[in-house]
């Protein structure tokens, strides 16, 4: 009688734990979807008065070894497709090849979860055997009618570059909007750093972010440079290629793809910041890479 007593006590010890942990996650996914509808009403008169001519803010740090792009945007898709089309592993490699440098993105799907295997180019025209290698975790960490969240890990990224993420999360908003927040970030090693310079004194030299730093006489705006401006480009791409992805949606299956390539190669084209070569070009390579997604590479 007593040990059943005390296996009746224990039971109810561990639904009472088990239900104590599930009302802390709820009410942490809670305060996320609050902090995200917050950051809305705080950036509201920022995003809708403007330079880039839509619903968008832009800002980056650079603390300690890591540097981090965060984009906020009003997006034009219901809540509902957002949702949908940023759970799919698959998903997100339609939106990670877009890039001019992103050479290859395979998603698969095992017993350990999600994971996208990612080839990134130091050019754009650089062959995805000497590409980098970066394999991708996925997971999806809410999906409720009124939040979502999902997060890219990578533990080991190219020359001396660690921990990326890629992380958005969603609310919706009034008029069939959403409103979306993408950080996007990396640890950087001392040879990282090294190639960061390297890169920043010869092929990126005079290429700026987003952030404005101040105007000159003319009232033209100044813009931030060096890393903070680099990670500020690398997070607008992504941006774009999140909202293109979503826009080919309303096509054609068999149109989506096109769709996809020309929406992001105009929307790039609208920033100097964002300009690596011409339409005709940038199409052609993304079409073979879309084909050779299909395939695992050894």
């Amino acid at each position: 009688m007593r040990a059943n007593v005390t296996t009746l006590l224990l039971r109810v010890a561990a639904a009472a734990l088990l239900g104590l942990a599930s009302a802390l996650a709820a009410g942490a996914r809670a305060a996320d979807a609050d902090g995200l509808r917050t950051q809305y009403r705080e950036l509201r008169e920022q995003l809708h008065q403007n330079g880039f001519g839509r619903p968008l803010h832009i800002d980056s740090a650079e603390q300690q070894n890591r540097l981090t792009g965060v984009v906020h945007a009003v997006l034009e898709h219901r809540f509902e497709v957002v949702s949908a089309a940023l759970r799919s592993s698959a998903g997100w490699c339609d939106i990670l090849i877009l890039p001019f440098n992103t050479k290859y993105c395979h998603a698969l799907e095992g017993p350990a979860g999600s994971a996208l295997l990612v080839r990134i180019g130091r050019r754009y025209d650089q062959p995805v055997e000497q590409a980098y290698r970066l394999r991708f975790d996925y997971r999806n960490l809410a999906a409720r009618p009124d939040y979502f969240e999902s997060r890219l890990h990578a533990a080991e990224g190219p020359v001396g570059t660690r921990d990326y993420r890629i992380a958005v999360a969603a609310v919706p908003l009034d008029g069939g909007r959403t409103f979306l927040r993408l950080d996007y970030s990396y640890a950087v090693g001392a040879a990282g750093r090294m190639a960061m310079q390297l890169y920043l004194a010869t092929a990126g030299a005079g290429k700026v972010g987003f952030t404005e730093t101040g105007r000159d006489e003319q009232g033209r705006p100044h813009y931030i440079g060096g890393v903070r401006g680099a990670v500020e480009r690398n997070a607008m791409r992504y941006y774009l290629a999140i909202d293109a992805h979503l826009d080919s949606l309303s096509a054609a299956p068999g149109q989506q793809r096109e769709r996809r390539i020309q929406s992001w190669y105009t929307a790039v084209e609208r920033w100097p910041q964002l300009r690596e070569l011409d339409r005709e070009t940038y199409a052609a390579m993304k079409r073979q890479e879309y084909e050779r997604q299909q395939a695992l590479l050894q």
